[in-house]
């Protein structure tokens, strides 16, 4: 299947500038100015001290596997002969609170295991869409 046949992310106001770093093939996070902790997804307010005011850092891009699924069912007619299709739940190695989705690529479910280190890459899916993928390290 080609990526262009995937769901699109839906943007919003608070992860527009994320999606644009990524569409240049950066990884950013953003920095709360009040007290520095870093965050993903993307929000107007920080959760530790609601402080409204943050910057946008890069991030390491790397992590390491904090849970999968390996899906067998055909959601998307589109995506048929994917399947079957592993997304992986990653743990960031910038901050313990930070948990960033997305599909395994040039690997085999097989060697998926609990704190596997990965890193992220990026597949340009046209002109307006990169999405975020991972990879074993």
């Amino acid at each position: 299947m080609s990526l262009r046949q995937r769901p699109r992310p839906q943007i919003d106001r608070d992860s527009a500038p994320w999606w644009e770093a990524v569409r240049r093939h950066e990884l950013l996070l953003q920095r709360c100015a009040g007290c520095g902790t870093p965050r993903f997804p993307p929000r107007a307010v920080c959760n530790r001290c609601r402080s409204l005011e943050y910057a946008w850092t890069p991030a390491t891009g790397t992590g390491r596997v904090y849970s999968w699924i390996v899906n067998h069912q055909v959601f998307m007619p589109s995506m048929a002969d994917e399947v079957p299709f592993t997304v992986l739940l990653v743990r960031l190695d910038d901050g313990d609170d930070l948990l960033m989705y997305g599909n395994l690529v040039d690997a085999a479910p097989d060697v998926l295991r609990p704190g596997l280190p990965v890193e992220a890459v990026f597949a340009d899916v046209d002109d307006e869409t990169t999405l975020v993928q991972w990879r074993p390290r």
